[in-house]
């Protein structure tokens, strides 16, 4: 045989990692040995491979084989979410290339068109992780929305609504105008960005007087209904109990008194539009205000506005001015930066709104995640995000879980005729429901379901859980066997999104933890520090490093120049608990490539990067 002068990583990996497949090496059932599981946090269906993932995905591929290593039983389960905002908006875009609307088709239609997207485009990643060389028990691969995990996620509803955890209400949330539906807190991105602070004018009813306001959105002026002053501040005193006139549509509306007016903001008088601004919203809720919705849910002006209906909010904002000015209301124009919050789905800046959502209570739901992170019995590496994590927690709000799309778990809710509801798994359920609540005999065709589906994270959640079936059938082998998992790796930036509610759901489904150690990896930077990104320009393609390097050189190399390897690794000041389990990493990383190098948390780093080359 005759041996290459130059080493092809190309054909070499292609190779090895076709004969481990055929073979059938990365599957795992239950037997009598130690399992070590982990899940992988399913990427996006939506998405291609990028640096994050070529990190994240090599330190798990690092601990499975060196868990294969030692003798035990590894279950490392990959698959995909489904990703309700970002799917639902490319295959509303698809539909829009061919001349099809969303709104001409029926809810069926376009789920017939979302599933025949997701099995052109949603494998992608995946094949791109075979790529990287991933050593998943891919023969487990799961989505989201396949059926096992989407029936858990309906059952965990009715559960939780069942327990009086779930309830609907009109609440003020982060409404995304390009999406149209709502989104968490933890789903807004916040940018400073340079704007202008209007200082406008209301004529006091009944005088020649008038009060000026400060605000940065004109626009919203069409949905004010109160004026409000702090109770401490004299300069307003002669105008307590007064009423006085909204520019352009003359309405007239109250001065009120509430101490969250900041005397030293702007000119001290707060105008008030309780349904579009969240601290309004408050401040009208404890007046009894009126509330008027001058927004459409595209962002457009409704009736409500009275002007400009129909018209963008921003184009708004530039029309009402000299319209404002003409009529003797504008006093005057600063610059002034301020944080406007963005839609981390669609880069759409968020409106608040007055909506009928549902949500989950989560105070005493926390509660177990709280206690078992803060004494150790999950650990976070580094430990320095327990303070983040804590904050969160003991802080924690009710969820908005459900969104106003198509893609997704439909909300298990079937509405009656007269009012009222039902929670059913099935139309067939929710008829004996309502036909033994209300004593009638109702058709399939008389109960109207729910339009919204749940949050995305309201089935990842249950990730650790539902691969393993584990809500349906909560005795099975494999769930007793497999969970709890190991060790998870993910990215700080879903520590809340995603980690903090899986040990929330391992507590409430299975009561113990979801995983025993949570490794959360550094932002893969470039040479001038920057996050890599495709916004930015300045993230190379991963498959393109693999075709030149080979898959092994890259992960080297993600694993040599990432803060998660390099600055945790190599910080003296890490605590022991953060270098062990970093030492865990490039220890298993060393039995993996068969190194007799010992290596240790208290190598300088020089002389470890000496000692390291030499090998490589």
């Amino acid at each position: 045989m005759e041996i290459p002068t130059k080493y092809n990583p190309a054909e070499s990996e292609d190779k090895w990692y076709k004969y481990w497949m055929d073979k059938g090496f990365f599957h795992s059932v239950p037997d009598e040995r130690e399992p070590y599981t982990i899940v992988i946090p399913p990427p996006n269906v939506t998405g291609v491979l990028h640096m994050g993932h070529m990190l994240n995905n090599t330190i798990q591929d690092v601990l499975v084989r060196r868990a294969r290593l030692q003798g035990k039983n590894v279950c490392w389960v990959p698959g995909t979410d489904h990703a309700s905002i970002a799917t639902e908006a490319k295959v509303v875009n698809k539909l829009k290339q061919e001349g099809i609307s969303k709104d001409d088709i029926t809810r069926d239609e376009f789920m017939a068109h979302a599933w025949e997207w997701k099995e052109k485009h949603g494998g992608i990643i995946l094949e791109q992780l075979k790529k990287l060389g991933a050593s998943c028990d891919w023969e487990r691969t799961a989505f989201t929305m396949d059926e096992s995990l989407y029936e858990s996620v309906i059952d965990v509803f009715i559960d939780l609504y069942k327990k009086e955890k779930v309830y609907r209400g009109v609440r003020m949330v982060n409404w995304d105008p390009s999406a149209q539906t709502a989104v968490s807190d933890e789903e807004v991105i916040y940018k400073e960005l340079q704007s202008k602070l209007y200082y406008l004018r209301y004529q006091v009813e009944g005088s020649d007087e008038y009060i000026t306001i400060a605000t940065t959105r004109p626009e919203t002026i069409l949905g004010d209904t109160a004026v409000c002053i702090n109770p401490n501040d004299e300069r307003f005193a002669h105008l307590r109990g007064k009423r006085c006139i909204v520019p352009l549509v003359n309405r007239s509306i109250p001065i009120i008194e509430d101490e969250y007016v900041d005397m030293e903001f702007g000119t001290g008088a707060l105008k008030i539009t309780p349904a579009h601004d969240i601290n309004d919203y408050e401040i009208g809720d404890r007046h009894n205000l009126e509330s008027i919705d001058i927004f459409n849910d595209n962002g457009t002006m409704s009736e409500a506005a009275q002007l400009y209906i129909g018209k963008d909010r921003f184009e708004v904002r530039d029309l009402i001015m000299p319209d404002l000015e003409k009529a003797g209301n504008l006093v005057k124009v600063e610059d002034y930066v301020n944080k406007v919050g963005f839609s981390e789905r669609t880069d759409a800046v968020i409106e608040p709104k007055l909506s009928m959502q549902w949500f989950l209570n989560m105070k005493e739901l926390a509660k177990p995640a709280l206690e078992h992170v803060m004494n150790d019995d999950i650990q976070l590496h580094p430990p320095k995000f327990k303070n983040t994590y804590r904050h969160w927690m003991e802080n924690v709000k009710d969820w908005c879980i459900s969104r106003q799309l198509w893609w997704g778990q439909r909300i298990p809710v079937y509405y009656l005729p007269e009012g009222g509801y039902v929670v059913a798994r099935s139309i067939e359920a929710a008829l004996v429901e309502a036909n033994a609540k209300t004593g009638k005999t109702y058709k399939a065709e008389d109960l109207r379901q729910d339009e919204d589906v749940l949050d995305t994270w309201f089935s990842s959640w249950l990730w650790p859980i539902s691969v393993f079936d584990g809500i349906r059938n909560p005795e099975n082998e494999e769930i007793k066997y497999y969970y709890p998992t190991n060790d998870l790796v993910s990215g700080p930036d879903i520590l809340f999104f995603w980690i903090a509610r899986m040990v929330i759901s391992g507590y409430e489904y299975r009561g113990e933890k979801p995983f025993s150690n949570v490794y959360l990896t550094g932002i893969v930077r470039d040479e001038l520090g920057r996050k890599m990104s495709k916004s930015l320009g300045n993230s190379p393609d991963p498959l393109d490093l693999i075709a030149k390097y080979g898959a092994d050189g890259v992960r080297v190399g993600m694993l040599l120049c990432s803060p998660a390897g390099g600055d945790l690794l190599f910080n003296e000041n890490l605590p022991e608990q953060g270098r062990n389990f970093t030492t865990k990493i490039w220890n298993a990383f060393r039995l993996v490539k068969g190194w007799k190098l010992p290596i240790s948390s208290n190598l300088n780093m020089p002389d470890w990067q000496q000692r390291f080359s030499m090998h490589v």
